[in-house]
C-alpha cells in the first residue's frame, strides 16, 4: 500500500499480512534528507561482518545482529552503543531523525512506540545503512533468530522501517516474496553467511519497490527479501527493526 502517511488501519494490516509493505512517500522532507544525508557524507562507515554478511554492507551505528552469542547479545553490544550513541550526536543535526521517525508512528498506533528494552536498558534507536552492493535474500525474525525473548517484553510481531536519504538512479530496489521460512529452506541458505540462495523463492509471488529520497518503508521482514545492488550512486537508509509487544506497544531497535 502507498498512502500518504501511516495509518493505524495499515500497521493493522501490515500486521495481520493484508500487506507486505507500506510506503509513504515525502515522508521526510528534502531539506531535513540532505541534512542528515550531509553530516554522514563526511563519516567514515563500517560494515556488517564480512564472514556473515557477503557481499559487504556499510553502516553507520551499531546493529545487534553484530553482536550475537549463544542465541543471546554479547556484553559487546553494550559497550559499542556507547560509541553509537556519542558518534550519532558528534553529527550535529538539528533534529533527532529516529526520534521523528518514532513519532510519526505513535501518532498511527494508539499502544504508543518506545525504544525496546533488554535487561532493563535501551537497545540502539537505529543505523544508517549503504547496501550499495545489495543485500541476500534474507529474512528477519527476532522469534527465530534469538533464543527466548529479545526485549524485556515478549514481541508478536515484526516490521522492519527504512528511511531512504540517498538513492542510485538504477537498482537498489527492495524485493519481497510471499514465502516465509520454512525448514526444507536451510537446504538453500549460504554457507556461514545470513543469507540464502535465490533458488529459496523460486517460483513465489514478488513485489519490487524501487526507493525514494524522502520515503518511508515498512514491510513485514519475516517475508523473504533482498537488495539489488546499486548503479550510479549510493543507497543511503535510516533503519530499525519493529516489534508489536504483548503490551500493545510498538517497540524499535537496531
Amino acid at each position: 500500500m502507498t498512502a500518504p502517511a501511516f495509518t493505524h488501519e495499515l500497521l493493522a494490516g501490515l500486521a495481520a499480512g493484508r500487506y507486505a509493505a507500506v510506503r509513504v512517500p515525502s515522508f521526510l522532507p528534502r531539506e531535513r534528507c540532505d541534512e542528515v544525508l550531509g553530516a554522514l557524507r563526511q563519516q567514515v562507515f563500517d560494515s556488517y561482518g564480512k564472514a556473515r554478511v557477503d557481499p559487504p554492507v556499510m553502516r553507520f551505528g551499531v546493529g545487534v545482529s553484530d553482536h550475537m552469542a549463544d542465541g543471546g547479545v554479547a556484553d559487546t553490544y553494550w559497550k559499542a552503543l556507547q560509541g553509537h550513541h556519542e558518534s550519532w550526536q558528534g553529527l550535529g543535526l538539528s533534529f533527532d531523525p529516529f526520534r521523528t521517525c518514532r513519532e510519526a508512528l505513535a501518532a498511527a498506533w494508539p499502544g504508543g512506540v518506545a525504544v525496546g528494552r533488554r535487561g532493563g536498558v535501551e537497545m540502539g534507536d537505529g543505523v544508517a545503512r549503504e547496501p550499495n552492493q545489495g543485500f541476500q535474500v534474507h529474512f528477519d525474525d527476532a522469534l527465530r533468530e534469538y533464543d527466548g525473548d529479545l526485549l524485556d517484553e515478549p514481541l508478536i510481531g515484526q516490521f522492519a522501517f527504512n528511511l531512504y536519504l540517498s538513492v542510485p538512479p538504477e537498482g537498489g530496489e527492495t524485493v519481497l516474496w510471499r514465502h516465509r521460512w520454512r525448514p526444507e529452506d536451510e537446504a538453500h541458505r549460504l554457507s556461514a553467511r545470513y543469507g540464502f540462495d535465490e533458488s529459496v523463492v523460486a517460483g513465489a509471488e514478488s513485489i519490487e519497490l524501487a526507493p525514494e529520497v524522502g520515503e518511508a518503508l515498512l514491510i513485514d521482514p519475516r517475508f523473504f527479501h533482498a537488495v539489488r545492488p546499486s548503479h550510479g550512486d549510493r543507497r543511503i537508509a535510516l533503519g530499525f527493526a519493529v516489534g508489536i509487544g504483548t503490551s500493545g506497544r510498538l517497540l524499535t531497535w537496531a
